[in-house]
């Protein structure tokens, strides 16, 4: 079995391939401050290209993890992520808060896909 690891750094990879699965780190955005749904779409564009760049896409992910500091983040998010989704492929998916690693970051989703 092969494994590829993209964008790796010196603490994980971005996104590794293994086994015909694609596992994404929790992505966050990069522009920050700014609102749930500006950082939301951010995340969700990183998604869309490393999934590409792993040979997938968000047709096929089957499970997602969102974590936001406050749930009340989860109208918000869900208003993009609706527009976003594959709503003929829905993955299985929980959002729950935590505390993030920046303040001013305000999602984070983790997805795992097949190839």
């Amino acid at each position: 079995m092969s494994i590829i690891r993209h964008q790796p750094s010196k603490i994980w990879s971005a996104a590794v391939e293994a086994n015909g699965m694609v596992y994404l780190s929790g992505i966050t955005a990069d522009r920050l401050p700014a609102s749930v749904k500006e950082q939301t779409a951010e995340v969700l564009a990183k998604i869309d290209a490393l999934l590409a760049a792993a040979g997938s896409n968000k047709s096929k992910i089957v499970s997602c993890t969102i974590w936001v500091p406050d749930i009340r983040y989860r109208d918000e998010l869900n208003q993009v992520w609706l527009e976003w989704v594959d709503t003929a492929n829905l993955p299985a998916r929980a959002c729950v808060t935590s505390q993030l690693a920046n303040p001013n970051l305000l999602v984070e989703i983790q997805v795992t896909a097949v190839k």
